[in-house]
C-alpha cells in the first residue's frame, strides 16, 4: 500500500532505485569492510540514479547498478563469485519487467561471461529467443554470439573468496556430518548454515521504477560457497529470487537460496500485497518473518511503483540502500545486530 495523504490519494516519490548487496551474520571481518561496501553501494546507486534522472528506464537502470557490483569483488556476483565444491565459479543471473507479459531473462552455470546481468537482459530484449532461462555453454554461445564481453575463468579468483572455500573443505573435514541439507531436510532440522558454508554473503540485486511507472527487478549471483557443481540456485528463478508486477511490487532476494525456492518467497511479497491488501512493508516482514521459522536466513528489498520502498531481513545485517530522483539523497543503512566487541 502506498502513502498516503488525507483523501488525495498515493503519493508518487517518482523514479527510485533501490540496492541490496547481500545478507547473512555480522563477521569482524564484514564490518571491517563495512566503509568499502557502503561506497560500493553508493557508487552503483549513482550508476543507477544517472539513469533514471536522465529519464532512462528501469531495466537499464537496475542492470546498470548491478554491473557496478558485479565489477566488485566485494560482493558475491561477478568478480567476487564464490567457488564450489571443485573449485569453480558458477554465476547466475535473472531480470524482469512489471509489465502484464512479464518479460524476463535469466542465465545460470555460467563461467566465462564477466556480467551475467548483462546475458539476462539480452534474453529478455531478443525476438528471437521465446525462452526465459538459458544455462551453461548454450548461454555461453549465447553470450558471445551478442558480443558480450567474455573473461577467462581466472578472472573470478579472489584471494578471499579463495580462502573462504579453503576454510569450507577443512570444516567439512573436521566435521562431516555438516553437509549441506537435501531436498527431504529443512534447514533448521539439519543445522548446517554456519559463516564459513555460507559465508557467500553477497547475493547482489536492485530494483527501480522509472518514470513510466515501470518496475524492473534484476538479481545475480555467485550462489552458495562449496555448493555442489552444478548447483542451481534461487536468484535465475522467477518468483523465488526475482519478481516484478507494476500493479503490486517488484522484489529482489538473498540469501539461503534452497528456502526461497521452496516457499517462492519473493513472490510471496507480492501475493500478499495483491491478495490481502498489505502494503509492501508489511508484507515483507512477514515473509522474511515465515521463512526464519523454517531456518532461512532472508533478506528482500521491495519496491512499488509509486516509489515506495522496504528492506526486510531476519539476520544481523543486509548490504542496501536507496536514492530517489526527486530528492537526490542516497539511504544506506547497513546493518544492525551485534557490535564488532561481540565478534
Amino acid at each position: 500500500m502506498s502513502e498516503s495523504k488525507g483523501n488525495k490519494g498515493p503519493v508518487n516519490h517518482g523514479p527510485t532505485l533501490i540496492i541490496h548487496g547481500g545478507a547473512g551474520n555480522l563477521r569482524r571481518e564484514l564490518f571491517e569492510l563495512e566503509q568499502e561496501y557502503r561506497e560500493a553501494l553508493k557508487n552503483s546507486l549513482f550508476a543507477g540514479h544517472q539513469i533514471l534522472k536522465n529519464g532512462g528506464s528501469s531495466l537499464d537502470a537496475v542492470v546498470e547498478a548491478v554491473c557496478v557490483m558485479e565489477d566488485s569483488p566485494l560482493f558475491n556476483a561477478g568478480k567476487g563469485s564464490v567457488f564450489t565444491l571443485g573449485g569453480k565459479n558458477e554465476l547466475e543471473a535473472s531480470i524482469m519487467i512489471g509489465t502484464p507479459d512479464h518479460q524476463a531473462g535469466a542465465a545460470t552455470l555460467l563461467y566465462t561471461v564477466k556480467n551475467p546481468i548483462k546475458l539476462a537482459k539480452e534474453i529478455l530484449l531478443d525476438p528471437q529467443v521465446p525462452h526465459v532461462f538459458l544455462g551453461a555453454q548454450w548461454a555461453e554461445e549465447y553470450a558471445k554470439e551478442k558480443g558480450l564481453e567474455l573473461v577467462d575463468p581466472k578472472y573470478f579468483w579472489t584471494e578471499r573468496r579463495w580462502k573462504q572455500h579453503m576454510d569450507g573443505l577443512e570444516q567439512r573435514e573436521l566435521q562431516p556430518q555438516n553437509i549441506i541439507a537435501t531436498t527431504k531436510t529443512s534447514a533448521a532440522e539439519s543445522n548446517i548454515l554456519s559463516d564459513k558454508e555460507v559465508g557467500s554473503m553477497g547475493t547482489v540485486g536492485a530494483v527501480a521504477v522509472d518514470k513510466d511507472g515501470i518496475i524492473a527487478v534484476a538479481t545475480s549471483t555467485g550462489g552458495m560457497n562449496n555448493k555442489k557443481d552444478g548447483r542451481i540456485g534461487d536468484t535465475p528463478m522467477l518468483a523465488a529470487g526475482t519478481w516484478a508486477d507494476n500493479e503490486t511490487c517488484g522484489v529482489s532476494g538473498t540469501g539461503y537460496g534452497e528456502c526461497f525456492i521452496r516457499y517462492a518467497i519473493v513472490h510471496d511479497v507480492a501475493a500478499r500485497v495483491k491478495y490481502l491488501g498489505e502494503n509492501i512493508s508489511d508484507a515483507a516482514e512477514q515473509v522474511v518473518k515465515e521463512n526464519k521459522k523454517v531456518g532461512g536466513l532472508a533478506g528482500v528489498i521491495v519496491l512499488d511503483k509509486y516509489g515506495n520502498v522496504a528492506m526486510s531481513k531476519n539476520c544481523d545485517l543486509m548490504f542496501r540502500g536507496y536514492i530517489r530522483v526527486s530528492d537526490e539523497r542516497w539511504i544506506s543503512p547497513v546493518r544492525s545486530g551485534p557490535s564488532p566487541k561481540d565478534l
